[in-house]
């Protein structure tokens, strides 16, 4: 009976691999790429437990177990870094997070197509910008010659013009703010996508009922897009400590290089930068391991509000 029943799923199991076979020759492509520029690399983790010389073959490296953990802990620099990585990230979590939503609501209680369709393109460009141009322009709106100082000044809110670039404590907000108005409209798209798939009828029972539009707002489209809210917010939260450094790189400068010294800036200075290559692969086994117990827990708070698990 156990050998008949096992062969029967055995061929349930064959004839559904034979008929999906096209959809899996296609995904081929996919996993072979992900297995040699996602998987492959993970060997070089073993780095982070070696005192790594790049003239020196693989079996030839001197094993220390977790000698530059145990560094990267002691160093004051490293909390310094985590402490702006995880600011500069929760901030933009936040504030970028909420304007996204915002932003779609607004274009989609548009009227107007051709004014909607206008807005929609204006604002996704902003993201095809490189950091370098948008630096630049960040950079000379908030120069003391720029035109914020301007407007300030002649608006008699200021005094004299503020160099902005220049204080360590508006860093953050610099950067933050920076990043929304280069993102939002991009990251509209999809809370866009997930607005046209809600029922028409639902908005006509809404209206019947007479709700006016910040009530459909409410108790329509925020609880048909919900889905998609909470599945990008596990994936925000998940990269939170993966922040990059462009930006903090190209708005930054010496004045204000302790709040904008990141994660990933350190492992490149201190790391890569002084041919530490154990030390920068360390930082990086560090932002992997957050990274996945961020994922989990938002994961696990996910389905506590009423969500299916997705890991």
């Amino acid at each position: 009976m156990k050998s008949s029943g096992g062969s029967s799923k055995k061929a349930a199991f064959g004839k559904r691999l034979f008929d999906q076979r096209y959809l899996l020759l296609l995904s081929l492509p996919f996993v072979i790429w992900l297995i040699i520029f996602k998987y492959i690399p993970l060997t070089g983790w073993t780095m982070a437990f070696q005192d790594y010389k790049p003239h020196l073959g693989f079996f030839a490296q001197k094993w220390v177990g977790f000698k530059h953990f145990a560094d990267l802990f002691k160093a004051p620099l490293f909390y310094q870094a985590l402490r702006n990585t995880l600011g500069m990230s929760i901030l933009g979590l936040v504030f970028g997070f909420t304007a996204s939503i915002a932003f779609a609501i607004l274009l989609n209680e548009l009227r107007t197509l051709r004014f909607k369709r206008f807005t929609q393109t204006v604002s996704y460009l902003p993201h095809f910008v490189s950091w370098v141009i948008v630096a630049n322009i960040v950079t000379s709106l908030l120069s003391p010659s720029g035109s914020i100082n301007e407007l300030l000044t002649r608006w008699g809110l200021v005094r004299q013009p503020v160099n902005f670039m220049t204080k360590p404590d508006l860093f953050w907000w610099i950067v933050v703010f920076s990043d929304i108005w280069k993102e939002t409209g991009w990251n509209a798209i999809i809370y866009l996508a997930a607005m046209t798939g809600i029922d028409r009828q639902i908005y006509e029972a809404a209206e019947i009922d007479g709700a006016n539009r910040l009530q459909k707002i409410c108790y329509v489209t925020l609880p048909g897009i919900r889905p998609t809210i909470i599945i990008l917010l596990i994936m925000s939260i998940g990269n939170i400590i993966n922040t990059g450094f462009e930006k903090q790189f190209l708005l930054g400068n010496t004045v204000v290089a302790a709040k904008a010294l990141v994660l990933d800036k350190y492992a490149l200075d201190f790391g890569i930068g002084l041919f530490r290559y154990s030390f920068g692969t360390a930082i990086g086994i560090f932002k992997s391991v957050v990274s996945i117990i961020l994922l989990f827990c938002a994961n696990s708070l996910a389905q506590k509000a009423g969500e299916d698990k997705l890991i």
